[in-house]
């Protein structure tokens, strides 16, 4: 006999031999459990199953489970047994009625129900039973309700030291960020030097941070191809390239940290290589290496991705999107007044500066053979409508007051690129003016062209050996047009006094890794080393890294850093960075990291 043919006749025998009242009588947790030194048992099918085990015919997680299955059936067949003898005796009990209704007194009826009825009776009810035990899993203790099924959670904590090593010789950085996101720099055009200090980096003074970071998300099944997701994160800010959390900010004395949305789309897929995608997701984009794109940037708009294999090994595959990065307010305007055709006054409002980012990419993805991977890719991208324009002649005397170009300053930046003066603010002194109330803007348009590669080895199962590479070129940039307007970015000198301008539109990155592919379980272990080269106006400095030397673009260094795994999903990192600016006054920085990470 076959160990199927004795399984099989085990169930049956368990469910066959165990009395209806013996069956009633069990409690949860107190069913029969298997071992291979159990005592023998009053119920022969036990005994038999045991026997089974000892034997070796069947292993115990066999066995348990022949028992459970037999106990959710009889549960089903009982509860069936019962429902049947309830509608039975209904019936009875109608049909007595109703002829009690048309005998004459004193007669005596002796009801009949034939057998094949009642079977007809239990057979439905038990189906009935069984459909709705299996669509609510009640018959199966611990398992998910279906819908709960479609529903998949994951999370992920950080907790981290990073201490920032400024060296002697840094010259002031501004904060163009600062100004453009507050109140406008006032500068005084009598004074020389200006007689009011712009907004600064601190690149003086090293620091030491200890951060978190914590995320919680769901991805949910749908229906047809649909399926939707959410995350929420920490951070100190809603910036898009930072989810960390400082301990002691938010206020410090323990103050609570704030979350935010940071994922929720809609995502559609017909077939298994081609999809769709709205709302706030991952970047669409395939990029080995974060030279271009902060590794956990979420995108806002709607993007498509499709591949094929067309030969064995031969993967090309297409990606296309379209991302609104500023949206301007209905109730923008200017704070003045003008006279419409019938001498009404009404306010000045400003023409919408929407800005959008459009990109596409095209690549492949090759197995040379079971050991050797190459994936290459080049994407194009179009930032419209994100270079500053210099305003109309503006007279601002308040800081409140608004000129016709103040939307196109950057809400949010981290430093690198090259600024521009917005507002066309006449040098001429009047009563109410003394000073300039100035935003700034990019000076440069943005469409870059990336080039992106890597080759990976995986002789060594399961250590690995990974090559990547990238390539940025913004075919934009103009250093000539750049140049006439830039109050950033000129190259230093002795004297102190600014010499030209030395921005520029090219970056590139190469890291070699060595180790696991991914850390998962104890001493999983990889290492990476790299170089990293970015210049002012390759990129907009809102969207790259915002670690390697403090967020940016006008940097360039090397980085080293390690992973190792402490068990199951949970591992220590190490890495450090030394950067160092590119043009512009003198900056470098050093950064070391030391994370604890835990998923699930």
């Amino acid at each position: 006999m076959t160990k199927r043919q004795l399984a099989g006749t085990a169930a049956i025998l368990l469910a066959l031999s165990v009395p209806a009242s013996a069956q009633d009588d069990t409690q949860p947790g107190k069913r029969p459990t298997v071992s291979r030194d159990a005592p023998p048992s009053s119920n022969a099918t036990v005994n038999l199953i045991n026997l089974l085990v000892k034997q070796g015919t069947l292993s115990e997680d066999q066995a348990a489970a022949l028992i459970k299955q037999a106990d959710d059936e009889a549960y089903v067949a009982r509860q069936a047994s019962r429902d049947a003898t309830t509608k039975a005796e209904g019936a009875e009990k109608a049909a007595a009625t109703a002829t009690d209704a048309v005998s004459p007194p004193g007669t005596k009826r002796v009801t009949y129900v034939p057998e094949i009825v009642k079977k007809q009776l239990r057979d439905e009810i038990r189906a009935e039973v069984m459909a709705k035990a299996e669509k609510e899993n009640w018959a199966s203790p611990g398992k998910y309700p279906e819908w709960a099924q479609r529903i998949r959670f994951y999370g992920d904590i950080r907790a981290r030291y990073e201490g920032d090593h400024f060296p002697a010789g840094n010259g002031p950085l501004q904060n163009y960020n600062a100004i453009n996101t507050g109140s406008p720099f006032q500068e005084d055009f009598f004074a020389v030097p200006n007689f009011y200090l712009p907004p600064s980096y601190n690149v003086t003074q090293d620091r030491n941070r200890f951060r978190f970071r914590a995320r919680l998300g769901a991805d949910v099944d749908l229906f047809d191809g649909f399926t939707a997701g959410l995350r929420i994160a920490t951070g100190d800010s809603s910036s898009p390239v930072s989810t960390n959390q400082t301990f002691g900010g938010n206020g410090g004395d323990f103050s609570k940290y704030a979350l935010w949305l940071d994922r929720a789309f809609i995502k559609y897929q017909p077939v298994q290589d081609v999809s769709a995608s709205v709302g706030r997701f991952d970047n669409p984009f395939w990029s080995p290496t974060d030279l271009v794109w902060y590794k956990d940037l979420g995108f806002d708009g709607f993007a498509v991705q499709a591949k094929q294999e067309v030969n064995e090994g031969f993967t090309p595959f297409f990606v296309g999107g379209a991302f609104p990065t500023f949206n301007t307010d209905l109730n923008a305007g200017l704070n003045i007044a003008e006279l419409d055709l019938n001498k009404n006054v009404v306010p000045v409002k400003l023409p919408s500066r929407d800005k959008w980012l459009l990109g596409a990419q095209t690549g492949f993805a090759a197995r040379f053979d079971a050991e050797t991977n190459l994936t290459m890719a080049v994407a194009y991208y179009d930032f419209t409508n994100i270079r500053g324009r210099l305003s109309s002649t503006c007279l601002v005397y308040l800081a409140s007051d608004t000129c016709n170009t103040d939307l196109l300053r950057p809400t949010f930046a981290q430093k690198g690129n090259t600024y521009m003066r917005l507002r066309n603010i006449p040098d001429v002194a009047t009563p109410q003016q003394t000073v300039d109330f100035q935003y700034y803007g990019l000076a440069s348009d943005f469409r870059p062209v990336v080039a992106s590669a890597q080759l990976a080895f995986t002789q060594f199962n399961p250590i690995q050996i990974t090559l990547d590479a990238e390539y940025i070129w913004n075919t934009a940039f103009d250093r000539a047009a750049v140049a006439a307007v830039a109050v950033n970015n000129f190259a230093g000198t002795p004297s102190g006094v600014a010499g030209p301008y030395g921005g520029g539109n090219q970056g590139w990155l190469t890291r070699l890794t060595v180790g696991n592919k991914e850390i998962k379980h104890l001493w999983d272990w990889n290492a990476h080393v790299g170089y990293k080269y970015l210049e002012s106006d390759a990129m907009v400095d809102a969207f790259v890294d915002s670690d390697f030397g403090l967020g940016g673009t006008n940097l360039k260094g090397y980085f080293i850093g390690g992973n190792v795994g402490l068990g199951e999903n949970v591992w220590a990192s190490v890495r450090w960075m030394s950067a160092n600016g590119i043009t512009g006054l003198p900056y470098a920085v050093d950064i070391v990291q030391l994370d604890l990470n835990a998923r699930f």
